[in-house]
């Protein structure tokens, strides 16, 4: 455990029942191999607690500076990179998608048939750049498994974990997009996809630069966030956690990452990713808008606390104020929650009481989300369990990192939530 000393308006013996609880619960048990857990609050960081290791294997312990595949968490940092180009003047949010992607113009919705035979039909709304910022583009996952489009996406290999170590660009994912019928028409549905990674190639045809290029200039760089990126450097590798997956006793497969597994008994986490012979050794070809990055907490940290100072972070005016209010507010049709728009089945989050914005989820009501939090908090989570959240209201930042694929696989999230609120006394 490392805790920082002072307390910033939160109890301190409350506090430490955060990591009692994820010693006793997570640690002791072999649920996760390693975590690291942050609490900002008040422009200092309250809490830090490390715990276990960053490679069983090795019997590495995990550290401060321990590096993290963020997959999801991924798909803010992208959203602000895009929204960047926005108050250059580069694009506005009603912007047709296909005026930057001509081979989208002619779209279709699924209709009827399976694949590859499709029936389909002509848009109601042609995609906008918001509906890819809302994740109501239509757009979806293969792993979900849900419906006809889900399995064109497998087949195709599109927005797999795999096609993030493959020789695949973003440019053509966008080809094989256009071959694909969407789920539905932009705007009327929302549904967890691919739609952030094709916000990374509309950053590369804004800028005329490549997506990491553009992401180490304008982001990275400016917030100090110097282990962050697409891969791990051969002298960082040594950081690098090993990546684990639950173990249910059951055969591996893609709907792992669907399924909760809570109330089964599991053995040990499964090691599938050594860091030292990983992927993640090589810079890819495929630029992974909405979950390709590597990062550590510090380097999160930065990214959040620029967010929650309204865009600005030491001397570098990453966003304007009006631009992070207008990010962190919810842009569902209608203003509904996900409870009542929500076609997919899964995302990294529960959907009552809950809204999304340009790149995060929106906490509308906590009391129908049934979640110990402020209205207005916002952030996202990644498959490996991590889990961040910004919460004006009480002026905070919660970051939690671990390598445990599926995300659904604890309930450690909310548990999280419940703990850091109990614990503030000022």
């Amino acid at each position: 455990m490392n805790k920082n000393t002072k307390s910033h308006g939160m109890s301190k013996s409350k506090l430490s029942k955060i990591d009692e609880h994820i010693k006793n619960n997570y640690i002791n048990n072999n649920k996760y191999i390693g975590t690291s857990t942050l609490i900002y609050r008040k422009g200092e960081i309250a809490y830090l607690d490390i715990q276990g290791q960053q490679d069983r294997e090795r019997s590495i312990p995990l550290k401060r500076d321990t590096i993290f595949r963020i997959y999801s968490m991924t798909k803010p940092i992208t959203s602000v990179a895009l929204m960047t180009l926005y108050e250059e003047g580069k694009f506005q949010l009603d912007d047709f998608v296909y005026k930057y992607i001509p081979s989208w113009k002619n779209l279709k919705s699924y209709q009827s048939g399976k694949y590859p035979n499709f029936k389909t039909k002509t848009l109601d709304n042609p995609m906008t750049i918001k509906d890819l910022l809302s994740h109501q583009s239509g757009l979806t996952y293969g792993f979900s498994q849900k419906t006809e489009v889900d399995k064109a996406y497998r087949e195709k290999g599109i927005g797999r974990m795999e096609s993030l170590h493959t020789n695949q660009t973003l440019e053509d994912m966008i080809n094989l997009l256009s071959e694909v019928p969407l789920e539905f028409n932009p705007g009327s549905s929302w549904n967890y996809s691919v739609s952030t990674d094709v916000i990374g190639y509309l950053i590369e045809l804004l800028s005329c630069m490549p997506f990491d290029t553009f992401l180490k200039e304008k982001i990275f760089e400016p917030l100090n966030m110097n282990d962050t990126g697409f891969y791990v450097p051969e002298n960082k590798l040594n950081r690098f956690a090993a990546n684990y997956i639950f173990n249910d006793g059951e055969e591996l497969g893609e709907s792992m990452s669907l399924v909760n597994k809570d109330t089964k008994e599991s053995g040990p986490p499964i090691l599938i990713e050594d860091p030292m012979i990983s992927p993640y050794s090589k810079n890819p070809t495929f630029f992974s808008g909405g979950g390709g990055l590597v990062s550590t907490i510090d380097d999160y940290l930065n990214f959040c606390i620029m967010l929650l100072n309204n865009g600005s972070y030491k001397n570098h005016q990453i966003l304007s104020k009006k631009t992070v209010n207008l990010m962190t507010n919810n842009h569902i049709t209608d203003k509904k929650d996900l409870l009542e728009t929500a076609s997919g089945r899964w995302a990294e989050t529960t959907y009552a009481g809950i809204g999304f914005g340009l790149g995060f989820q929106i906490l509308l009501d906590p009391v129908k989300s049934q979640i110990t939090s402020s209205k207005g908090e916002y952030g996202w989570g990644g498959a490996a369990s991590t889990v961040f959240w910004v919460d004006p209201k009480e002026d905070l930042i919660t970051i939690f990192l671990t390598q445990l694929v599926p995300s659904s696989a604890y309930n450690i999230r909310r548990e999280l939530r419940t703990l850091v609120y109990s614990s503030i006394n000022n």
